[in-house]
């Protein structure tokens, strides 16, 4: 396969056919984010694109799942995806699952008809980075969306029937602001009640702009402890239904995984029994492999 620079994929994507149909984010100025600053944003030819699904049928006896990315490739025109997801079905017919990354932007950018469209062609997941359910941490992070607009993406997501699968990230906020970060992101993720949730904890990298502000003693970073605590002022304020939570991530301190809100008390329980016992997290170095 060709592939430019590093590709990112989600954790459930692990197993998936990955083709870049963009490269790199059109937004990427996210200031915990390193993924794309070696890319400069593209959208890729449809011959190159078909050329290299041609390639991976030649390659490979069975594809289950296909990742449609880099970082956003929802951009791309409707007629144009439209376009990919029938060559995926005609080359690869024993594929059950596509999916996509989709940005805020992207999603609030296409009708509820082009999204249809979409899905009846065989989209069949799109993962959107929701980060956090607070403007202010949104607009210091410079996410480049409110709390409104990425709640009214999702729940436009979930209108049309497309599975959603929703990441936030433990810690975005630091000391400061973690209660906010808990409670408001509970407010947007219970209002749109995805598909899959799942919670990354937040790593710094060098280069990036949260970095310098590490650095300098304008963020400071909470400790695997207050990170527990955190998340289970999350869990608490969190009401959904049928709803996937996963927090397996190598980015977090303790594996949780649960149906919510039907085994909210399990987590709940599990959390308190962490933060009790005060040990038994994932070490730094292992969190950065």
């Amino acid at each position: 396969m060709r592939y430019e620079g590093a590709v990112y994929r989600p954790p459930s994507e692990a197993y998936s056919l990955i083709i870049q149909v963009t490269l790199g984010c059109s937004h990427n100025e996210c200031t915990f984010c390193n993924m794309f600053k070696d890319k400069k944003f593209k959208i890729r030819k449809l011959e190159d694109i078909f050329e290299d699904l041609s390639m991976a049928r030649e390659y490979y006896k069975i594809v289950k799942r296909v990742f449609l990315a880099d970082g956003d490739a929802l951009i791309l025109k409707t007629d144009d995806l439209e376009k990919i997801l029938v060559k995926i079905k005609e080359l690869f017919p024993e594929c059950e699952r596509i999916g996509i990354y989709g940005t805020p932007q992207d999603i609030l950018r296409k009708s509820k008809e082009d999204l249809i469209k979409l899905k009846n062609k065989g989209l069949d997941i799109i993962y959107l980075g929701v980060e956090s359910g607070s403007d202010e941490i949104l607009k210091d992070v410079n996410k480049g969306a409110t709390a409104k607009e990425i709640t009214e993406a999702g729940k436009k997501i979930m209108d049309i029937g497309i599975l959603l699968s929703v990441t936030l990230i433990s810690g975005l906020g630091g000391k400061e602001k973690w209660k906010i970060h808990a409670e408001e992101s509970a407010k947007v993720i219970s209002e749109i009640n995805p598909n899959y949730l799942g919670l990354l904890t937040l790593i710094v990298e060098p280069g990036t702009p949260m970095y310098d502000k590490v650095n300098n003693g304008e963020l400071e970073l909470l400790s695997p402890m207050e990170v527990m605590v955190e998340t289970r002022e999350f869990i608490k304020n969190l009401n959904v239904k049928n709803c996937v939570f996963r927090s397996n991530h190598a980015s977090n301190y303790a594996p949780l995984s649960a149906n919510l809100n039907e085994e909210k008390e399990r987590i709940l329980a599990q959390l308190d029994n962490l933060i009790e016992n005060g040990n038994g997290f994932r070490n730094e170095y292992f969190r950065r492999l």
